[in-house]
């Protein structure tokens, strides 16, 4: 029934089943040019040529979705239910075939963003949609090549890629709380040298992020104002070998409120992220990348507060108050294909992580961890039509040694229909926070945490009729985990809650449906729907802020040569559960979002874009992150409040590529 609720709605989005298998640019009008092979950048398609399930979301699709963020660009992929916390450039909750947030691995070309020191960073806080070639979403556990974060999946934003001639797009937009973004890139090849140079500017007034507040909060719209530039330079040594290069630097200025007794609060942002890799695909039979990364998270934090009484200014973190992590290392991998047959995956990933916060009082903290994976693969002239791979990976850093293993495969019945299934085991040690956090605040941490061991499979039966006007994918998934992390909030002794492993084990179930249908030529309807239990043993009660079901539908119409298109696209919540102290467990879900968005191109090139794009269109008051609890100005009672999503939202656009 839910599911004939939603395709009734009425869709907006096509989503890609595989991404495009060599470093390359989308342009505007999806013109694909490739330029290089790389063995990083095919991975995802291999993998999901090898049974991993895989969803892209391409660069006409970010910008007719009109997004200022990644997380907005993203909402509406089947099987990830994701919302920003309060607005765009803000942390989100992701859940991808029932995980939690810190199941899942946030990369940027490759480079990991969050670790295992902070698990829900994301790179949502700083990185403009306007810098997006594509997103890689791979669904189901990914540790073998990704690493323990990759628990549920990996989202990885690639950013504008190379090409051999001269162009670039430079994109501005306005909205109605004040937004103003402005972004753009350039590119050229010329000899053996390929740069990519972009850059941006997003601030915005903000909303009121909160559904109430107190009379001692004064500041209670929560802004942004961020800057970013990044490059990158290839160099091609001929006979395969190639250079890669490249640097993003990021300032931020996020606003940190709270419903009560807040003057100001703020997250003063700086990253830099960075890497060089040097590539062999000069052989068919041996292919190799060398990989080194630097990523450094760097908050200067300030928060003062009125007193309720009499408005006097008490400073609580004085401007610069630090929380951050510098994560860096090096990896390689080479695939070997030395006879007929099969293929073979060596690797090795070496990783160094440091931190402090002096917000929720975590003491400078470091750790390293080495790990060693293999992986053997069928090829086409052994099976045919069936593809299989398995692997292992071993991991030792932290006292902590373990190995894991994968396994996949993908069966091509026919032309028009598909079997493949993928599964593995993953293992996910307590983040910093859940160890050593003492700020009164919130939750406190435990330094007798265990780590969370996990067993996933996902099995999937897809095709497409018509010549790909029609397709269809069915999946059912499952996982298992022992000792899941959580907040306990049954001990008097922490009135916020203790973080405390899961006595029982969860056993999380669900199925997905994703259906496409071409109606006529740029105008496509797509739809899903994605149904999950997740619970602990003996339990009838759905793992907090993990929703029961979600599903998405769209419309759009993007002739290939046309001057005109549109897109309508609803995604809907189910019900989604969270607790908090004092009033206990709540639903905060069941609610259905509509986006909207036109765009012309003005001239017969399609060079000159003009869009109009409405967020929220029905202006839905609604909750990004469950019911919480404060105490009221001058009291110890409490009163219920919830972090808003995005009210509605217009947004003008204009650009230009060249």
């Amino acid at each position: 029934m839910a599911l004939a609720c939603v395709l009734a709605a009425g869709p907006a989005r096509a989503w890609a089943q595989s991404t495009p298998s060599n470093d390359q640019a989308v342009a505007a009008d999806e013109e694909i040019l490739v330029t290089g092979k790389s063995l990083e950048a095919t991975l995802p398609q291999e993998l999901s040529d090898q049974g991993n399930d895989l969803a892209v979301v391409t660069d006409r699709q970010v910008r007719d979705s009109g997004a200022a963020d990644v997380a907005t660009a993203l909402r509406g992929v089947p099987g990830i239910y994701l919302q920003p916390g309060s607005g765009p450039f803000s942390y989100v909750d992701v859940s991808i075939q029932g995980s939690r947030t810190q199941d899942v691995l946030w990369t940027v070309d490759g480079i990991r963003i969050n670790n295992r020191l902070y698990g829900a960073t994301s790179p949502n806080d700083t990185l403009p949609a306007s810098m997006i070639e594509r997103v890689e979403v791979l669904k189901g556990g990914e540790s073998l090549f990704y690493g323990t974060q990759a628990a549920a999946g990996v989202i990885n934003i690639v950013t504008r890629s190379f090409t051999d001639d001269f162009g670039g797009q430079v994109d501005a937009n306005v909205d109605t709380f004040g937004g103003t973004n402005l972004g753009g890139y350039v590119r050229d090849g010329f000899g053996k040298h390929r740069f990519v140079a972009w850059g941006s500017h997003n601030r915005s007034e903000g909303y009121r992020a909160y559904s109430a507040y107190q009379p001692s909060a004064t500041d209670r719209l929560r802004g942004y104002d961020l800057w970013s530039i990044g490059g990158k330079y290839q160099y091609d040594f001929g006979a395969g070998w190639l250079l890669n290069a490249q640097w993003q630097h990021t300032e931020a200025k996020l606003d940190n409120i709270s419903p009560t007794l807040v003057r100001e609060s703020r997250n003063d942002r700086n990253e830099e992220i960075g890497s060089v890799r040097l590539d062999y695909v000069g052989s068919d039979v041996a292919q190799l990348f060398l990989k080194g990364y630097y990523h450094d998270w760097s908050t200067a934090y300030v928060q003062i507060r009125n007193h309720p009484a009499t408005g006097v200014p008490v400073v609580i973190y004085p401007p610069g108050t630090f929380w951050g992590y510098k994560d860096y290392g090096a990896s390689a991998l080479v695939k070997l294909h030395p006879h007929r047959g099969l293929e073979y995956l060596l690797g090795y990933d070496f990783q160094k992580f440091s931190g402090r916060d002096d917000v929720l009082r975590i003491a400078g903290t470091d750790e390293r961890v080495h790990a060693a994976i293999l992986q053997v693969r069928t090829t086409d002239e052994l099976t045919g039509r069936l593809r299989l791979a398995a692997g292992l990976r071993y991991n030792d850093g932290s006292g902590a040694k373990k190995t894991i293993w994968n396994a996949s495969g993908r069966l091509e019945i026919s032309q028009a229909l598909y079997l493949q299934a993928s599964g593995g085991t993953s293992f996910l040690l307590p983040s910093a926070s859940q160890l050593y956090q003492i700020d009164p605040c919130c939750e406190q941490g435990n330094p007798n945490l265990r780590p969370e061991e996990s067993l996933n499979g996902n099995i999937s039966l897809g095709g497409n009729f018509g010549d790909g006007r029609f397709t269809f994918q069915a999946t059912y998934f499952a996982r298992r985990i022992d000792n899941l992390i959580t907040v306990d909030l049954t001990n008097p002794a922490f009135p916020e809650g203790v973080f405390a492993n899961t006595a029982g084990r969860v056993q999380v179930r669900g199925a997905e449906a994703q259906i496409g249908v071409a109606l006529t030529a740029g105008l496509r309807a797509d739809a899903s729907y994605t149904y999950t239990r997740a619970r602990t043993a003996a339990s009838t009660l759905q793992i907090n802020r993990i929703p029961e079901q979600t599903g998405s539908a769209t419309l759009s119409y993007a002739p290939e040569m046309g001057r005109f298109g549109g897109n309508l696209t609803v995604n809907w919540a189910g019900n989604v559960y969270s607790s908090a102290p004092g009033i206990g467990r709540l639903n905060y879900g069941d609610y259905a979002l509509i986006d909207a968005g036109v765009h012309l191109f003005l001239d017969a090139d399609r060079r000159h874009r003009f869009g109009l794009n409405v967020e929220n269109l029905l202006n839905k008051d609604y909750a990004t992150r469950g019911f919480q609890t404060g105490l009221q100005d001058n009291s110890t009672t409490r009163f219920t409040y919830f972090t808003r999503g995005v009210p509605q939202t217009l947004r003008v656009s204009y650009g230009v590529t060249f």
